[in-house]
């Protein structure tokens, strides 16, 4: 069932990307010879609107092939009034720049679905206290409930760490104990944790865990847009840093995931219910969009640099050196994949 839901979800984000750039080529009046989900031997397919609608059997991708544009053979091109060669630079752009904006404009929606449903956020419920911690020392206890921290009123979890994070000086908690209302002082240490991108970092705290206690977040349609809004500038956000932690060094290569780790984890999410699931595509649509608009060759972003060129100096990209460094982005993007793969395997096998 867990494999059902992954083919789902990944087949959806990449028919919306791949929508994008079919709208956007026929709106520039291009003509789309083949819409594949998938890579490899056809499957399944028909033909409306002039375009083969068709279901390959590597559901690892997809592609939109558009009159005159070959990413197997850049050299095949054509010069009929309908291909995508005669076309300016700047609407290629445009055709290459859709894909990805649909992963967003798509993330976006399904973040407004769940706030729309009133999305589960934790509450700031003490779960544990770490010994000798400062919540310790002021004798803050499990299942005691945050209510205000310095008068600020605390309703997330995330919310009272922030606060606790950015504070000068000691903190006046208000919490609710066995219906009763308390105040307590204390000050944060700086403390070793890791973060989510498993480095060691230095921050401001008190020594709690949560107690895993969640609550509906009620949500007006302007906060609900906000909240899309948010979520959506915040995943980017999260993929660009964790991307370019890893091309520095900064996260090792090991803690790269390939298919397995996307089944696995849309997996937990289907066990976890629905909403899960939402949030999960709403994530991995994001992590579409901006990994293709990387300057790899063989990618929308290798694409649009090359005619970011050509709208610069006004001259294309030399043919021989186009060919070279679309081979050359097949086998980074294929390397890719393989240590994704390598490493969800070496996880798998301990």
């Amino acid at each position: 069932m867990s494999f059902l839901v992954s083919l789902l979800v990944i087949s959806a984000l990449i028919f919306f990307h791949e929508l994008g750039h079919y709208f956007a080529a026929r709106a520039m009046g291009v003509y789309v010879e083949v819409f594949s989900i998938g890579f490899g031997r056809k499957v399944a397919s028909f033909k409306r609107w002039g375009t083969e609608w068709r279901i390959a059997m590597i559901p690892l991708g997809g592609y939109v092939k558009m009159k005159g544009q070959d990413d197997s053979d850049p050299s095949k091109k054509s010069y009929d009034h309908d291909s995508y060669n005669v076309k300016t630079p700047a609407q290629k752009i445009f055709i290459l720049l859709a894909g990805p904006l649909a992963n967003f404009v798509l993330a976006f929606f399904l973040y407004f679905v769940i706030a729309l449903g009133g999305p589960n956020i934790l509450s700031p419920v003490i779960g544990a206290v770490v010994k000798e911690s400062p919540a310790f020392t002021a004798g803050l206890e499990s299942n005691d409930t945050i209510r205000s921290i310095n008068a600020t009123p605390i309703t997330t979890w995330r919310e009272m760490a922030e606060v606790i994070e950015t504070s000068e000086g000691s903190l006046n908690i208000e919490l609710e104990r066995g219906g009763f209302i308390q105040h307590i002082i204390l000050t944060p240490k700086i403390t070793q944790t890791t973060n989510m991108f498993n480095e060691v970092i230095e921050k401001k705290m008190i020594g709690i865990a949560a107690a895993g206690v969640t609550h509906k977040l009620e949500l007006s349609i302007g906060e609900t847009l906000s909240y899309a809004t948010q979520q959506t500038a915040f995943a980017s956000t999260l993929i660009f840093t964790g991307l370019k932690k890893l091309l520095v060094g900064e996260v090792p290569a090991n803690e790269l995931g390939g298919i397995i780790s996307i089944v696995k984890l849309t997996s937990d999410a289907t066990d976890a219910g629905w909403m899960s699931v939402l949030f999960f595509a709403a994530l991995i649509s994001v992590n579409l969009g901006v990994l293709n608009l990387l300057p790899i060759p063989a990618l929308d972003g290798g694409h649009i640099s090359f005619n970011l060129y050509e709208l610069i100096f006004r001259r294309e990209v030399n043919e021989e050196i186009m060919i070279k460094l679309t081979i050359a982005g097949w086998v980074i993007l294929f390397s890719l994949m393989g240590l994704g793969l390598y490493n969800d395997i070496n996880r798998l096998i301990g």
